[in-house]
């Protein structure tokens, strides 16, 4: 098999797979507070930073949510069966960079290297983000290329593919619409939080022995739970986050 056949066929492996590079992000890291210096643990101290990386997780799941806020039906998604694009992109975020969703989630990536106040934990984390990534965005390019041909190279010899250009900005073309962000948006949220309450208690246990709730996190844990539940409700019982015909 030719390169860009390789290339294409492990990122549309990847592509379907693509939820697995958290989780093992989250064992790394876990695994990674062994070798944090005890002494420098402070409680005070690293509750400001672990709010920092918290914030910095949620900065790029605001990202994620004004592009699919604005996105068309059929584009912008969480599947994972195969490549859906019903029209290409090109407004908005997609005018100052070709991935923004890929671009979201680097930082919440970011984010969980960053936690264990380890260098090393943080670069391994961009690392594995961009091996793992540059192969689906590979193929999905390959696929956007088949389908919109001379669209397609148009849009991408002008917009860079992950560093965003923000002298290309182009204004959304469709309202945005927080129905069709909340629906696809609310489990990746509740995740953020689920995973840094575990990375809480895996520090706690690894750099003091002790495994207790900090109550901090566990007021952060249950106000989440809690909006997960009710918007979940809502999706299950009323059709309030039904798709919208954009």
């Amino acid at each position: 098999m030719a390169l860009p056949e390789e290339l294409e066929s492990n990122g549309n492996w990847l592509f379907k797979r693509r939820s697995l590079l958290p989780l093992i992000l989250l064992v790394v890291v876990v695994l990674g507070f062994r070798s944090v210096d005890q002494s420098s643990h402070r409680e005070s101290r690293d509750q400001v930073w672990e709010m920092v990386c918290l914030a910095v997780a949620f900065f790029g799941l605001a990202i994620r949510v004004v592009a699919i806020g604005h996105a068309p039906q059929g584009t912008s998604g969480r599947n994972t069966k195969r490549q859906i694009a019903n029209s290409l992109s090109t407004d908005g975020l997609y005018s100052v960079v070709r991935h923004p969703l890929y671009l979201g989630n680097f930082f919440v990536y970011l984010a969980l290297g960053l936690f264990a106040h380890t260098w090393w934990l943080a670069l391994i984390s961009v690392l594995a983000f961009w091996l793992y990534y540059e192969r689906i965005m590979y193929a999905e390019e390959a696929f956007l290329r088949r389908k919109f041909g001379s669209a397609f190279d148009e849009w991408a010899s002008r917009v860079p593919a992950f560093v965003p250009d923000l002298r290309r900005w182009r204004p959304f073309e469709l309202p945005f619409s927080a129905r069709n962000a909340v629906r696809r948006e609310y489990h990746g949220f509740f995740a953020i939080i689920v995973t840094m309450f575990v990375l809480e208690l895996a520090e706690d246990f690894f750099l003091d022995g002790r495994l207790e709730l900090d109550p901090l996190w566990t007021v952060i844990l249950g106000v989440g739970l809690v909006i997960w539940l009710v918007l979940r409700t809502v999706k299950k019982q009323t059709r309030w986050l039904d798709v919208e015909n954009r």
